[in-house]
């Protein structure tokens, strides 16, 4: 039940995000199911393939003293946003932004879901 809450979290910062900044930082084109398949997709590539970035541009990471991380997040939701469906992004530092905001969205959100009352 909590990942299903956490992955409606996420397609709402997903959607919310879009929907805030009046598609300037990112298009969807529905709630359902893009915005929601988009959420599925993305969880999976923070899952699978981000520790794997992360990894192996650890150097530059380093090099930037984090920054690069914000890059790294923009480019997880660029792949997102190239695999799904009705979801799109609309440039460089507008995806950096809306990845942000969706991280910083999300984690508050599922804050909130999991806390066990």
């Amino acid at each position: 039940m909590k990942f299903i809450m956490r992955m409606l979290v996420s397609a709402v910062a997903l959607f919310g995000v879009a929907y805030l900044s009046n598609q300037a930082l990112l298009q969807v084109d529905t709630f359902w199911p893009a915005a929601v398949i988009a959420a599925l997709v993305l969880a999976f590539a923070n899952a699978i393939i981000r520790p794997v970035v992360k990894i192996l541009t650890l150097p530059i990471t380093i090099l930037t003293l984090g920054l690069f991380g914000l890059v790294v997040n923009a480019a997880i939701l660029y792949l997102v946003a190239a695999l799904v469906d009705g979801v799109h992004t609309t440039g460089l530092w507008q995806t950096i932004v809306a990845a942000v905001l969706i991280a910083v969205v999300s984690s508050i959100g599922t804050k909130l879901v999991d806390n066990d009352r």
